[in-house]
């Protein structure tokens, strides 16, 4: 089963964030997380965040099992880019543009198999259970 989990409008670009990407795609999401603690670009907040939040969906939502987590893609879009401007001489400006990107993790896994529970010990009839009790009152 896949899980999909989704960040957007994250103000880093798109082309830093998949530096980052590239360094966790074919880890477990677990260990990718323990990555992204120690990884020192900004982009990977945004990005530990959305990995958490798909790994908290598959097991709240769909109850799958952590350990069987794998990522199916880590795709990094292009967001919105904010417009803005730097004067210069003459009364010109130069375009600067502020770039955003949509971060979307896909995992798949597998759903907990639920065991039954099963008594350890045999059930005994009452009878047998009574004629132990006297046989032990005897002993004494």
């Amino acid at each position: 089963m896949q899980v999909i989990s989704t960040a957007k409008n994250v103000r880093v670009s798109p082309e830093k964030v998949r530096l980052v990407v590239a360094q966790i795609k074919k880890m477990a999401p677990a260990k990718a997380i323990e990555i992204l603690e120690f990884v020192p670009n900004k982009s990977s907040k945004p990005l530990k965040k959305v990995i958490m939040s798909a790994m908290a969906d598959a097991k709240n939502n769909f109850n799958l099992d952590e350990s069987s987590l794998a990522f199916a893609e880590i795709n990094v879009g292009k967001g919105i880019s904010f417009k803005r401007f730097r004067p210069i001489s003459r009364g010109r400006a130069h375009a600067i543009l502020k770039k955003t990107s949509i971060i979307r993790v896909t995992l798949n896994g597998e759903k907990i198999k639920k065991i039954e529970k099963q008594e350890l010990t045999p059930k005994i009839d009452g009878e047998k259970i009574k004629s132990n009790e006297a046989k032990e009152k005897g002993k004494k």
